[in-house]
């Protein structure tokens, strides 16, 4: 067994009312992948703040390497070899690749910026990247993929001669693609030393990485595994229950054809038939890139089809824009929150108010009177056990779950016919994602129509009622609820225009 590289003992923190941390003991050690998991709200982060430099244990201690050590700043514990690399990544976009990677300790030579050297350093320091690699020093970052970007970050920490290396859910913005080469860096580090601490609510990715795991619930390790678990155990652990308990139970009636598209086709689909019921639960499976996304783009207005006719109930729409959709009775839930469904700098109880007060009259409902309406959003935050100090406070400051219920209420307040969902549980916790499946089977018990669009294969399978597939742009196959993960992926890697369909 590889010795502890960084070990904090009985590590206490407290806020205001809120005991966040519980005598907390974690160990990583060089050349391992730990992971730590937990709900949101579990002292993940905490944790990560206090290892980092930026908050300060109430009690307990850190030891690098064997010997006591304690951060009064970030900047102490960047020097000391700890670096985290942040799910939104902290990289200038207009700025080359050298300069993100040395901003602040630029090299200098006779009072000047040495590019020479800065350019040799970072070339030295994307050398472990290999093969992988297809930028260089002079490349500008906001040209970069995301998981070109992530390998930025990480010659950020190497430049500085990491020796732990935190990741704090690293995969949430990537494709399948990026993903494996992001694994492919996480096995490299690890056989060059590194050790590294792994934030993740993925499953998948923790029995592909891991070496061990511990896992947080309330400020207090629940459990740690010298060995990774089955997923089931880590879960357990976490939540109380296991996976199969985060599903809701099948629909008890598919309703009338809510929504129907024939011939439906633009730039990135094709020859699109479909149709979604009131009271079921739709998934669309498929690779990165087979059109599952743009479809749901399509259907709210957004990227509209050129061709073809869609209907709701019976009436034929002609949707150029997404006020058309909101008009018809269509809500969405987009697959970047952050950019695309929030204003973070609001407060929670404005966000949820953004849809009455801007689409009431879209809608065709006219608008509440102010004390009325958002008496009746603070309520449906509290159905949904949305968790927030109060409803004042700016939604940047919540998790990504709540954030995620925030926009499902202001959705409700519409009473949507047909809801999307893409990929509407991407970077929260189980828990969180149980509470979100619940209410995805809410709606469509009262009668809408639900399309999920997920690239967690197992979240389709468990979640929907019917499976479409789709591959380049086109439903190649439809599966029932008790399709296997195995007949998915073969319909969406082999089924090219073979619509099969399984009763």
């Amino acid at each position: 067994m590889s010795s502890a590289i960084i070990e904090l003992r009985g590590i206490e923190k407290s806020f205001p009312g809120v005991r966040a941390l519980k005598t907390v003991d974690f160990i990583c050690r060089t050349g391992e992948v730990h992971a730590l998991v937990g709900e949101n709200g579990a002292g993940k982060s905490t944790l990560m703040k206090i290892l980092s430099g930026v908050y300060h244990a109430d009690a307990g201690e850190i030891l690098m390497g064997g010997t006591p050590s304690r951060f009064a700043t970030p900047l102490e514990a960047l020097n000391a070899g700890i670096c985290v690399i942040h799910q939104e990544l902290s990289l200038l976009p207009d700025r080359s690749v050298a300069e993100n990677i040395f901003l602040g300790r630029e090299p200098e030579r006779h009072g000047f910026l040495d590019r020479r050297r800065m350019a040799a350093d970072t070339e030295r320091a994307l050398r472990i990247f290999g093969e992988m690699r297809r930028f260089g020093p002079d490349t500008r970052v906001g040209d970069l993929a995301i998981s070109e970007q992530q390998m930025v970050e990480i010659a950020k920490a190497l430049s500085r001669a990491a020796k732990v290396i935190v990741m704090d859910e690293p995969t949430a913005a990537l494709n399948d693609a990026e993903c494996a080469i992001l694994f492919d860096l996480i096995d490299r580090l690890r056989d060059e030393g590194h050790a590294i601490v792994y934030i993740s609510h993925r499953m998948p990715e923790i029995q592909r990485l891991a070496d061990r795991v511990t896992v947080l619930k309330d400020g207090a390790v629940t459990a740690s595994f010298d060995h990774v678990p089955a997923a089931d155990r880590i879960v357990n652990a976490m939540v109380g229950r296991d996976i199969e308990q985060f599903y809701p139970e099948a629909g008890e009636r598919r309703g009338p054809v809510r929504l129907t598209v024939r011939g439906g086709g633009n730039d990135r689909l094709h020859d699109i038939d479909l149709d979604l019921h009131g009271g079921e639960i739709v998934g669309l499976a498929g690779v990165q890139g087979a059109g599952r996304a743009a479809l749901a783009m399509a259907l709210f207005g957004a990227e509209p089809f050129q061709q073809g006719e869609v209907t709701i109930d019976g009436t034929a729409l002609r949707m150029t824009r997404p006020r058309d959709a909101i008009q018809a009775g269509i809500g969405l839930l987009p697959g970047d929150r952050k950019s695309e469904g929030l204003a973070l700098t609001q407060s929670v109880l404005d966000n949820g108010m953004l849809g009455p007060r801007a689409f009431s009259s879209l809608a065709g409902r006219p608008e509440r009177t102010p004390h009325g309406d958002t008496a009746a959003m603070s309520r449906r935050f509290d159905a949904l056990d949305l968790r927030a100090a109060h409803y004042g406070i700016p939604i940047g400051a919540l998790s990504g779950g709540n954030q995620q219920k925030a926009i499902v209420a202001r959705w409700m307040a519409l009473a949507p016919r047909v809801f999307l969902f893409v990929e509407p549980t991407r970077g929260i916790d189980v828990n969180t994602k149980a509470a979100i499946y619940a209410e995805m089977r809410r709606i469509a018990d009262e009668g809408a129509a639900v399309l999920v669009v997920s690239s967690d294969l197992p979240e389709v399978l468990g979640l929907s009622d019917r499976i479409l597939v789709m591959q380049e742009g086109r439903i190649v196959a439809e599966f029932d609820r008790s399709a296997t993960e195995a007949a998915v992926m073969r319909a969406a890697t082999h089924g090219a225009h073979a619509q099969e369909r399984v009763a």
